[in-house]
């Protein structure tokens, strides 16, 4: 059975009219003959939307209890077992009441879509997984229904639909979205012009991405390999030479004309790692790179110019930078080069040759590096001039043999003075060679004359191979090198990261091992002439020290106790680039560090704005229109009239001070300032006093309490502020008929002092949560209080050098175990400084 398509509409904003889009889709189909129906459609209210599902089959809503609430959701099996073509499936990201088959609503469309039904369904940028944080910055409002950017990035086709922020904000002020009583909150807040520009802004980003990854798909699947430029790509190609940060400036300028536009700069290893790349080089223009806003990257290789152009066609880039080629004239002649290569095999990509000093020094500035050590190269000479005519006198003593077999035994020499001293002694060789071979063996002997052609023939191939393999030996050498240079700076670098990864501070780690590894007394690290860093007695001034590496324009890094040499330096440079960027991860992170209090504030003073607009408002308005209605000489009120509008106003204001008083225990909990007076108390006279506070409803609450139980240390206000809260929640979900129960018991040198309900009880993942601030777990409107009973009572509790720990009910239902300690063996103070250090 083929999975079915799903296609989302995906919503800049809340109200842009997606589902009202999705709706019209579902009509297009309907009349083209498609079997379609709505499985589950939200419309707020709105009578547009309400209109669009006159003429669509709807299947019925399963009914869901929690918590004492009733809620209605999507029939996930009625809509399998009905199977149609197309379901109509609304807000992707909802979070489905605890007890259906999935957690979320994705899910279930996941599972219409593996039984064959084609699913069209919605969803707002912000609740996408990997924007969420974002836009809870942008917005000051954290979304807690998201759904996984993979499940939207899979549909196989995402519409935007989108709004202007003023023709949003136009239809919002119409009623067209929220009711009339909360459009100027909505327009004030959430609904500002700059957050709808920014979520706009985001979703087009975002959708942007999604475009790409689906030309890539079809790009790969049809195994097109021409560039398409549909977005500008700018591709800089870095050696390891210092013209790179020329070579990134300039792409990044080209980058900058064309608004969007990506650059990246790569680096092209050969195959056998010798490219001679300086690594401290590369290591500062990846900085440089991503400072400009731009990637790095890294490609394997044997052959550049195609290495670096199969990266650009995988990319889709349309722009190369390269630098312009510092070989001299005569190595152009014998081989084109990298950039002239890559001009003639881009085609249909731009490819730019930038000039820079590098490029005009030429090759003078550029020396291989000695193949073998001086000394080697010593004896090789010593080798040529002693061995070869020694070799000659020895042939001229011995037995006659043959020229060729001269010429070979010669060559034989040749390649054992390469051995010994590399290209230099043995070019010496081949050309001595030659002239001894030519005086003592080719006729006429004793004259440097040859009488025939065919020696002449054969001592110019001796020439010719004894050259040949002499630069044959010392490449080879010079490779060796080379390789076990590299190695061992593989090594260094490896012992210094994984020293640096098992460090707590990477900065610190890094210049430690630097240290232990050159044997130095001290390594500085300076960020504008200042000490950020250092290991060892550091030293300050450049002046006093063995080596400065100059990081970039404000960093450097000085290095004290002794010289190094040109290839520890290269080394050096590498770890000094990397120190740097650990100081500016240290510093992000001391950052985020410093604003995350400052976040969490801001997050917390949101949410009391938005949990006690309600709860304040509420007892305030039901207080004044009870006092407003005795106040009035319009209306005469009875005896009876009158004592109920006065019970009125005394009940408000006695949920107003219980709110009060719980936010400013809340504050006092979290400044450590609580003042603790404990003493000995039964819970058989401070349980009663609680359940008076409440009320009638708390003469519903059956208590069991036995007679000989020990009097419990606790302060008896703050006690009969959490029986309070406690009670209060389990009155608010337990069922009609089964009334919340408090019992007591005593377990060692603790009382124990339960409050059992009966309700829907709460999965056990989430028993931490209930305990936070400010939220109301499962609560889906603003009229269940602020969120702070529970948070509070634990507070209070650990205060008093308790705990509160939540429980299953057998049966079903949520219990809540309050435990305090007997007699005096209780420190309340320190208790409470704990609780603030947890807090």
């Amino acid at each position: 059975m083929a999975r079915g398509e799903l296609r989302i509409f995906l919503g800049a904003a809340p109200g842009v009219g997606k589902t009202y889009t999705m709706l019209e889709e579902a009509h297009r189909r309907a009349e083209r003959g498609t079997d379609v129906v709505v499985a589950f459609v939200e419309t707020h209210g709105r009578k547009h939307t309400e209109a669009m599902l006159a003429d669509l089959e709807i299947v019925p809503r399963r009914t869901e209890t929690y918590r004492g609430a009733r809620f209605t959701e999507m029939d996930l099996d009625a809509v399998l077992a009905r199977k149609p073509e197309l379901a109509v499936v609304d807000e992707l990201a909802h979070t489905n009441v605890p007890g259906a088959k999935h957690a979320k609503r994705w899910q279930d469309v996941q599972s219409l879509l593996d039984a064959g039904i084609d699913v069209l369904s919605t969803v707002n940028v912000q609740h996408l997984e990997s924007l969420n944080d974002v836009v809870a910055q942008i917005t000051g409002v954290e979304q807690r229904e998201t759904v996984p950017d993979a499940a939207v990035r899979a549909a196989e086709q995402v519409e935007l639909v989108d709004m202007t922020p003023e023709a949003l904000r136009r239809r919002m002020a119409h009623g067209n979205i929220y009711r009339p009583e909360k459009i100027d909150a909505a327009l004030g807040n959430y609904f500002r012009t700059g957050n709808l520009t920014a979520l706009r802004e985001l979703a087009l980003l975002w959708l942007a991405d999604k475009v790409e990854d689906q030309l890539d798909k079809y790009r790969t699947a049809h195994k097109i390999n021409k560039t398409w430029e549909t977005r500008e790509r700018v591709v800089v190609a870095l050696t390891g030479g210092p013209e790179g940060d020329t070579l990134i400036r300039r792409a990044a300028r080209i980058a900058a004309r064309d608004k969007g536009a990506d650059l990246m700069a790569v680096h092209v290893t050969r195959d056998d790692g010798l490219t001679g790349a300086d690594p401290a080089v590369l290591a500062r223009q990846r900085v440089l790179t991503e400072s400009l806003g731009g990637t790095y990257h890294q490609v394997l290789g044997a052959d550049v110019p195609r290495a670096l152009l199969d990266f650009a066609t995988a990319v889709n880039a349309t722009q190369i930078v390269l630098g312009a080629s510092s070989r001299g004239k005569l190595a152009q002649l014998f081989s084109a080069g990298v950039g002239v290569t890559t001009t003639a095999l881009s085609g249909s990509i731009d490819v730019h040759l930038v000039t820079h000093e590098r490029a005009a020094q030429g090759r003078r500035a550029r020396r291989l590096p000695a193949a073998l050590s001086r000394r080697r190269r010593i004896a090789g000479f010593v080798a040529t001039l002693a061995g070869l005519p020694a070799l000659t006198a020895l042939l001229r003593a011995g037995p006659s043999l043959s020229l060729t077999n001269d010429i070979l035994v010669f060559l034989a020499a040749v390649v054992g003075v390469s051995l010994i001293g590399g290209l230099g002694p043995a070019l010496l060789a081949a050309v001595a060679g030659s002239l001894l071979l030519n005086y003592f063996f080719t006729p006429p002997v004793g004259r440097f004359t040859i009488a025939e052609g065919d020696n002449l023939l054969a001592l110019a191939i001796f020439v010719v191979v004894a050259i040949a393999v002499s630069w044959v030996v010392d490449t080879a050498a010079r490779k060796t090198r080379q390789a076990a240079q590299a190695s061992a700076d593989a090594q260094i670098l490896a012992t210094v990261a994984g020293g640096v990864l098992r460090g707590e501070r990477p900065l610190t780690a890094l210049l430690d091992r630097l240290r232990e590894t050159f044997t130095l007394d001290s390594v500085t690290l300076l960020d504008s002439g200042v000490v950020v860093a250092g290991v060892g007695e550091a030293c300050t001034v450049a002046r006093d020290a063995d080596v400065e590496v100059k990081v970039d324009d404000t960093t450097t890094m000085l290095l004290c106790g002794r010289p190094l040499e040109a290839s520890d330096r290269r080394i050096v440079e590498a770890f000094a680039a990397q120190a740097t960027i650990a100081l500016r991860q240290e510093r992000l992170a001391a950052e985020a560090a410093a604003a995350k209090p400052l976040a969490e504030a801001d997050r917390m003073r949101t949410a009391l704005l938005a949990a006690v607009s309600h709860d304040l408002r509420t007892p305030l308005a039901s207080a004044k229109a009870a006092v407003a209605g005795l106040r009035s000489d319009e209306v005469e009120f009875d005896e009876d009239d009158r004592r109920e509008l006065l019970a009125t106003a005394d009940e408000s204001l006695d949920r107003l001070v219980r709110l009060v008083t719980n936010l400013l225990d809340m504050s006092r909990l979290q400044a450590g300032a609580l003042g603790v007076d404990a003493v000995d108390l039964g819970a058989e006279d401070i349980v009663p006093r609680a359940l008076d506070e409440l009320g009638p409803d708390g003469r519903e609450v059956a208590v069991h309490i036995p007679d000989d139980l020990p009097p419990v240390h606790a302060d008896p206000g703050l006690l009969q502020q959490i029986l309070v809260n406690l009670v209060t929640n389990a009155l608010r979900y337990s069922p009609a008929g089964q009334p919340p129960v408090v019992t007591a018991s005593t377990l060692g040198d603790t009382l124990e002092l339960r409050i059992i309900d009966h309700g829907a009880g709460i999965p056990e993942d989430r028993w931490d949560d209930v305990f936070l601030p400010f939220q109301r777990l499962g609560d889906r409107d603003n009229h269940t209080g602020v969120g702070l009973g529970l948070a509070l009572s634990r507070g209070l509790t650990e205060a008093m050098g308790g705990t509160l720990l939540p429980d299953h009910t057998p049966g079903g239902g949520l219990t809540m175990i309050l435990t305090l300690p007997t007699g005096r063996g209780a420190d309340p103070a320190g208790a409470a400084l704990g609780y603030v250090r947890q807090w």
